[in-house]
């Protein structure tokens, strides 16, 4: 990894936000980098004010003062549960999650909490993952994109939103000490990117940090993690808090560039202590609660409210649940469905006991619950039948009577999902199937009714393989949150069009997930050996059959997209424009997706990379022109060589689709490259040398024309010598002495 110069130590004078920090002693100092209690940041009389700091990160979890356990994951405060980022993230619709960001800001703002610990933005590099259900996607531009928005909508109030896991936080096996090992580019490219688009673009106030190991270093006291790469590149200018309990070392961590310990562990004389011996500069405790001062300035300005509209935020997460569901397949169009014409029985006791949310830190209690059973006996007539029991134990009686009436039904809908403690923070699922007593339902349910849909809840990927032959249509509603009953009966009735859109890939089977033979990793080391190659850039590159692939989603209407038109607008930057149609008869949203790809017969990137998408809501027989802007960093890949970014010069497309396999229009492009030249030295090899701009000549020049009569002569030989770095050529006989290497080395710099 590169290194940079260690962060500038500041002065009062340098810095305003420390002047008056002057006053303090340095035990009052070392304190402010810790809290005060679970929850509370340390004050420090008039000049630090205490903050509060509460779960997200699709609702506010304020614990009681009263809560009887430690975290009070089972009692806290009633607040809007929203739909978690496994489904918001499928609306891919930044304007719904900005306006869901600022309803969050506002309960927090009206429960007495400062920052929002949230949104959750690790990447999922494995369906297994038991913390997925709080994350956006497996594509960083997509979780950056939708995270920034959430970001924007909580600070658009005054209240902070801390930005988490930060980083490499892909699992939950062994989360606490496992050492996510992974190379550089991988890194920069797909774990680390969504941090860096919402720390550039949305700034938020806070970032956590996760409690593994990058490459052996924890988090915590990651100095590159938090101080090189956070700050000095990025320039993150807020605070640094740990995830609760993930400070091993409170020295290190400081010195690495934490701001901020929570919980406390009541260790902050071993600061103080390590000032007084010289092993920690005081300075760095002064830079920590100047971090949380300025913390404590910016939400002082939050906006405050008593309270919130209880149904107009249930509405908006009924709507936000409608816009994330994703519809997978409708042969024979089966949705919508038309109660006044067809007898229509309802199978599943997920059904009327909806499973909307996981478990762990983000468990809120909603201020109401909707069942998609309610809502749709609402609606008019409609039949139920439980057919399975919610612990996985199977129940003849049930699957009898769920069967006898889809036979006498025209259309069964059955609700089938994962168990409540298949989802949850603090371990990983072990499995991507759903419960077998509810696949065996599923069969019976096929065998005895013509005509079958099934709606799935679950907060992480499960298979369709094995059984997606028996449903006519299916539509995955993840975990939709608090509404998300009335917004499945919304669509299912067609009152909207479904408009979510997969934000990863449906493998057939575990084994095909490109992570599968590496995770959760053993001994304390997880390696990602699949690299960059995640989700769809590993499925696309190499052609392998998915249930569904990355961006899918239907909708009651069709799309056509037309008239591509591509121009330059400066160096390496161009806008695309399309024209998108709804030619079916329904009004609904179509989430037109641009990709970058690179035609390469040895793939030494992925295939193609989203880059951009737009919502879109079009009336019948109407169409709008959608633009995005490429710009050179979204050609450009990380060189370790180079410690920066890098375009080469050569040919690229965009593509513009529905899906990542779903491509409608294509052009190609031809960029100029950075202008950034290589240098070469004595073991840059002949190859390297020959196609170098300024080496090249050099090398000719003095060399003559013997390796292009080679070329001519023996391409195999002239091959094989291209991979010999210069300096080996010192006694093959063909003037490359050692002296005449470093001539040319000089001459070339």
């Amino acid at each position: 990894m590169s290194e940079t110069p260690d962060e500038p130590v500041p002065r009062a004078s340098d810095d305003p936000t420390l002047d008056d920090l002057d006053e303090l002693s340095l035990e009052e100092r070392a304190s402010l980098t810790s809290g005060a209690d679970m929850w509370r940041t340390t004050a420090a009389g008039d000049v630090v004010p205490a903050i509060r700091l509460g779960d997200g990160p699709h609702g506010i979890r304020r614990q009681p003062e009263e809560a009887g356990d430690a975290l009070g994951l089972e009692n806290s405060v009633p607040a809007t549960c929203f739909p978690p980022a496994v489904a918001l993230g499928s609306s891919w619709d930044t304007g719904l999650a900005r306006r869901v960001g600022a309803a969050l800001g506002r309960e927090a703002s009206a429960l007495g909490v400062d920052v929002v610990l949230g949104p959750g933005i690790n990447i999922k590099r494995s369906p297994l993952c038991g913390r997925n259900f709080e994350y956006f996607s497996e594509d960083p531009h997509l979780t950056g994109v939708m995270g920034a928005a959430v970001v924007a909508g909580i600070q658009s109030l005054g209240i902070g939103a801390c930005v988490k896991h930060f980083a490499v936080n892909n699992q939950e096996t062994d989360r606490m000490r496992v050492s996510a090992d992974v190379d550089e580019r991988t890194l920069r490219e797909i774990y680390l990117a969504a941090f860096e688009h919402i720390v550039r673009e949305a700034g938020p106030y806070a970032v956590m940090s996760s409690y593994n190991k990058i490459n052996g270093v924890y988090a915590s006291e990651n100095h590159w993690l938090l101080t090189e790469v956070l700050r000095g590149e990025w320039g993150f200018d807020g605070l640094v808090v740990s995830d609760w309990g993930a400070v091993n070392d409170r020295v290190a961590s400081l010195a690495a560039g934490l701001d901020l310990e929570m919980p406390p562990s009541r260790t902050d004389q071993d600061i103080v202590d390590a000032v007084r011996a010289g092993r920690l500069d005081e300075a760095t405790v002064t830079r920590a609660a100047g971090r949380l001062r300025t913390l404590t300035r910016r939400v002082a300005a939050a906006e405050r409210f008593d309270g919130w509209d209880v149904d107009a935020h249930h509405e908006l997460a009924r709507e936000a649940a409608r816009g994330s569901l994703v519809l997978l397949k409708n042969e024979h169009d089966v949705l919508p469905l038309d109660l006044a014409a067809q007898r229509v029985a309802v199978v599943g006791e997920l059904a009327q006991s909806p499973r909307y949310q996981g478990y762990g830190s983000s468990h809120v209690v909603p201020t109401k619950l909707d069942s998609a059973w309610e809502a749709l006996r609402a609606a008019g007539p409609v039949t139920f039948a439980a057919g399975y029991r919610l612990d996985g134990a199977p129940d003849e009686p049930l699957k009898r009577e769920a069967a006898e009436a889809a036979g006498a039904s025209d259309v069964a809908v059955v609700f089938l999902g994962l168990p409540g403690d298949a989802v949850s923070e603090g371990f990983d699922r072990t499995s991507i199937d759903l419960p077998g007593v509810q696949v065996e339902l599923l069969r019976a349910v096929a065998r005895a009714c013509p005509r079958v849909a099934v709606v799935l809840a679950n907060g992480g990927v499960v298979s369709v393989a094995e059984w997606d032959a028996e449903a006519d249509a299916i539509l995955e509603a993840w975990l939709p949150g608090q509404a998300g009953g009335s917004a499945i009966a919304d669509l299912l009735l067609g009152v909207a069009s479904p408009s979510g859109r997969l934000t990863e890939t449906i493998p057939n089977r575990l084994a095909d997930v490109p992570s599968h033979l590496n995770f959760p990793g053993a001994e304390g080391h997880v390696a990602y050996g699949e690299g960059r190659y995640v989700g769809y850039r590993y499925h696309d590159t190499l052609g392998t059959d998915v249930a569904y692939p990355f961006g899918h989603g239907l909708t009651y209407t069709r799309f056509e997209y037309s008239g591509l038109d591509v121009r330059e607008t400066g160096a390496n930057e161009w806008a695309v424009e399309c024209t998108v149609t709804n030619v079916g008869g329904r009004t609904a949203s179509e989430v037109v997706q641009l990709y970058v790809a690179f035609d390469e017969d040895l793939p030494s990137r992925p295939c193609h990379e989203l880059r951009g998408f737009a919502k879109v809501e079009l009336e019948p027989g109407t169409g709008t022109q959608v633009t995005f802007a490429v710009t050179g960093r979204d050609i450009a890949w990380w060189s370790t060589a180079r410690g920066g970014w890098r375009i080469d010069a050569g040919t690229f497309a965009v593509e513009v689709g529905a899906s990542s396999r779903d491509i409608r229009l294509r052009a190609e492009l031809t960029t100029p490259g950075d202008g950034y030249v290589d240098a070469l030295g004595r073991m840059s090899t002949l190859g390297e040398w020959l196609d170098h701009p300024a080496g090249g000549p050099i090398l000719r020049d003095r060399l003559g024309d013997r390796f292009t009569g080679m070329a001519e002569s023996s391409p195999a030989l002239f091959n094989l010598m291209r991979g010999i770095p210069l300096a080996k050529f010192r006694s093959f006989g063909i003037g490359l002495t050692p002296e005449v290497v470093d001539d040319l080395v000089a001459a070339v710099q």
